[in-house]
């Protein structure tokens, strides 16, 4: 994963009795000159900072009094995050004697006056908290820190925290840390720090981060941290342990047979990273994926639209908020074929110059991913990607060299189960293929198989029922409802031969549904007209194939009535209540 941010803490991490480590001033400066952006993120306030540091230009952007105020050198731009210090606490403060300095949000006190302060808190009943740095100790208002006022500059600056690398030395930097991709402890800081970070930083003082501020810039790559604090759960094995897999830059490779729920993991799995903040692109042949638009932050482009053209995807994606579903399931085979050789090539350089999207996943990926072309369509080096397959064994073979971790659904062609046990590369691979075989083509749906290669497996074969989804069960609110189709594409029941009553929204279309008659609707059903209605004018796929189900039970005489259960399953989809009026 590119690295594009560096957040450095400044007391005890980067300076040492109030002075600034001038090898440390000369790395940031060689770090920036590569692009990269190095912010300050410390508990001092902020005019304390300039004072002690100097012109605050070296860095692109300063987060002070713990999270509570920000400040661009360049523009000059600052603002509090916070409301100030309450009048009467300062009032309380002098007349108890306690020696104390003013931020524009911050209080900073001595540490040692930790349990009267608290007790002034207390009495007065405010919602302020305490935060202890060494010897110092900050009160704040509740739920400001160091993460928080770094997520605020990384929005504006527009880049992730999935792209930052962040070093502290103290008991005020946990939140610094753990908001980043990768946290850092200097060797020389806090023990229980150390104990939470992914890394240390050797040496015995600020001249040793110097040196490692420039192997961030020689490499510009977020290291894959020793403690994974990001997982995903994939599911449970037979006696309830879960298995989590770590969210890392690592390829992961999602196989198994047409229909056995390779989508269904893949969409597990991104889930949980859009819900993570991690900005994903995800190249949907044929529409499988189009429900993650419930979730946060995620676009669905293409489909029954014209596919988006390359500057306006990579346009959309560069917010690190954002992810995009690309729906091919609307262009021939060829179209997709194009669109996609085209489009990988184009995401790869993304990366490598804004670090974004972090994980790109391409289903169908046998038919992409296949060719001579391979080093222009799959980025070895930047890694990041799920490709989801059928056909494993027509993946080129750089590709099977580059998975880290493979997930298998059911699998019944030998071809395929030979093709993974290669990725394996296991020492008695006849006997793996035959006893792979055999438990591969017993998998049903919602299991899977987590083959030997991944950490997460011990080294064995790891079966498992999969964990619940999350986007099927969030409703669409008011998605297509009331927006209202041209008059033409109204939907017209038809009663004895006759037109009847006409619906130009999906709202007007249940009304009618639910107040027509039992039995009134069977040619309608019979037809398909409704599932055709709704794939054709609306483009919702996923529903029109459920109430193409509803249909065809109504014609093989499954059900009696089709109306009660076609209002059901449009019903479990969206949610009917009128945002204006507060009524179904």
């Amino acid at each position: 994963m590119r690295f594009s941010v560096l957040a450095l803490d400044f007391d005890g991490t980067i300076a040492q009795n109030d002075v600034l480590d001038p090898g440390v001033r000369q790395a940031i400066s060689e770090l920036r000159a590569q692009g990269i952006v190095v912010l300050i993120v410390t508990g001092r306030i902020l005019e304390d900072l300039r004072r002690v540091a100097g012109d605050l230009h070296f860095v692109d952007g300063v987060v002070a009094e713990n999270g509570a105020v920000m400040e661009f050198p360049d523009t000059g731009y600052s603002t509090a995050l916070g409301p100030p210090p309450p009048s009467r606490l300062l009032e309380e403060l002098r007349r108890g004697g306690v020696s104390f300095s003013l931020g524009r949000t911050i209080v900073d006190l001595s540490a040692d006056d930790a349990w009267q302060v608290l007790a002034i808190v207390r009495r007065l009943e405010l919602p302020l908290m305490l935060a202890f740095n060494r010897g110092r100790m900050m009160l704040l208002p509740q739920a400001i820190n160091k993460a928080t006022g770094l997520r605020q500059i990384l929005t504006i600056l527009r880049l992730s925290p999935h792209n930052a690398a962040a070093i502290g030395d103290a008991e005020n930097d946990h939140a610094l840390l753990q908001v980043c991709e990768v946290g850092l402890a200097v060797a020389w800081g806090s023990a229980v720090l150390k104990a939470s970070a992914d890394y240390i930083v050797p040496g015995n003082g600020p001249a040793a981060v110097a040196a490692y501020i420039r192997e961030f810039a020689r490499k510009l790559q977020i290291p894959t941290p020793m403690k994974t604090r990001r997982r995903l759960l994939l599911g449970h094995s037979d006696d309830g342990q879960p298995l989590e897999l770590a969210v890392r830059g690592r390829n992961l490779l999602i196989a198994g047979d047409p229909k056995s729920g390779k989508s269904w993991i893949t969409g597990l799995l991104c889930e949980q990273l859009i819900l993570y903040g991690y900005c994903l692109c995800i190249i949907d042949p044929e529409g499988d994926y189009t429900s993650l638009e419930a979730l946060p932050g995620v676009v669905v482009l293409g489909g029954s639209d014209p596919l988006p053209r390359s500057r306006d995807l990579l346009r959309a994606l560069r917010h690190p908020d954002v992810s995009v579903v690309i729906d091919l399931s609307h262009s021939s085979q060829q179209e997709k074929l194009d669109y996609v050789g085209a489009l990988l090539p184009s995401l790869a350089l993304l990366r490598r110059v804004t670090g974004l999207p972090h994980r790109i996943v391409v289903d169908e990926a046998h038919y992409f991913l296949g060719g001579s072309d391979i080093d222009n369509q799959f980025d070895l080096e930047q890694s990041g990607y799920t490709l989801v397959t059928c056909r494993a064994s027509a993946l080129h073979r750089k590709i099977m060299s580059a998975t880290q971790a493979v997930i298998v659904a059911r699998e019944s062609d030998p071809t395929e189960v030979r093709a993974l046990s290669t990725i394996c590369a296991k020492s008695n691979p006849a006997m793996e293929e035959r006893e792979w075989g055999q438990l591969l083509d017993k998998l049903v749906i919602g299991e899977a198989v987590v083959l030997p290669g991944a950490d997460e497996t011990g080294g064995g074969l790891r079966r498992i029922r999969l964990a619940p989804r999350l986007t099927p069960h969030v409703r669409h609110f008011a998605k297509y409802i009331d927006i209202p189709v041209p008059e033409a594409r109204a939907f017209v029941f038809w009663r004895n031969g006759a037109p009847g009553r006409r619906a130009r929204t999906l709202r007007e279309f249940i009304g009618v549904v639910e107040t027509t008659p039992s039995g009134t609707l069977n040619e309608h059903a019979r037809r398909g007209d409704f599932s055709k209605w709704i794939a054709g004018v609306f483009g919702d796929y996923p529903l029109a194939n459920s109430v193409r189900c509803l249909e065809d039970e109504y014609s093989a005489g499954t059900i009696a009535d089709i109306n009660p259960r076609l209002s059901a399953v449009i019903r479990a989809r969206y949610d009917l209540i009128d945002p204006l009026a507060g009524r179904l």
